[in-house]
């Protein structure tokens, strides 16, 4: 696995792209108002990242991260996405995607409402649950005393195989949260969201990002409740 494609490039898929570049993948970026506007993040990422449109992104990434608004899922292209593993950063927010009453009612999840749309495509949910800032602050290489835990869930075992080695070789330790359908377990309102990489303050923005280990995740993952 060499190249990483995403659909979407701001905060979380932005920082995502600086974390593969630096261990050593080549990156495709793509947004929704063209690669034009991505010059200044592709000049900064050096050669071994450029832009496209979202179907040559999804085309040319061995694995592809999906960071779009939810609101906008459905504009996910389906066919270049077959067979491949789609790392899926959504949340859910109605003040900004509109509501969704399966969404309101816990009968689904959003990462599972991408993998209806990608059907011949394996969702992993991931990097949902952590300020962009600290994303990039809390990477730190194998075995540092340190590293912090980032959540999966999926459906498909190689997928999440895909993920995790994806996630050590750019600065985190994994904990399998279990299927797409558990995915809630780690989205906004739960123990695991957010608040965790920030030693628990308040305005977890604020907050230059507090390492968080895997036996510390699993803790708050536990708590989750519906």
């Amino acid at each position: 696995m060499t190249t990483i494609g995403l659909i979407g490039s701001g905060n979380i898929g932005g920082t995502v792209a600086r974390l593969a570049v630096a261990a050593g993948y080549d990156v495709v970026l793509s947004n929704s108002r063209g690669p034009h506007t991505l010059k200044e993040l592709v000049d900064e990422l050096g050669p071994r990242a450029s832009a496209a449109i979202s179907a040559e992104a999804a085309e040319a990434g061995d694995l592809v991260v999906v960071s779009v608004p939810l609101r906008a899922y459905l504009d996910v292209p389906v066919e270049p996405l077959a067979g491949k593993t789609v790392l899926d950063t959504n949340n859910y927010y109605p003040q900004r995607d509109g509501t969704f009453p399966e969404l309101d009612a816990g009968s689904t999840t959003s990462s599972e409402l991408l993998q209806r749309h990608l059907t011949a495509s394996k969702v992993v949910k991931v990097f949902n649950n952590i300020y962009f800032e600290h994303l990039r602050a809390l990477a730190r290489p194998p075995g540092a005393a340190d590293r912090s835990a980032l959540a999966i869930a999926g459906d498909d075992v190689g997928a999440k195989g895909e993920a995790t080695a994806f996630l050590d070789r750019i600065g985190y330790d994994t904990v399998d949260a279990g299927a797409l359908a558990d995915g809630w377990r780690f989205q906004p309102g739960t123990p695991a969201y957010g608040f965790v990489y920030a030693g628990g303050i308040e305005n977890f923005w604020e907050s230059p990002g507090v390492p968080f280990d895997g036996a510390a995740l699993r803790a708050k993952l536990a708590e989750a409740r519906r």
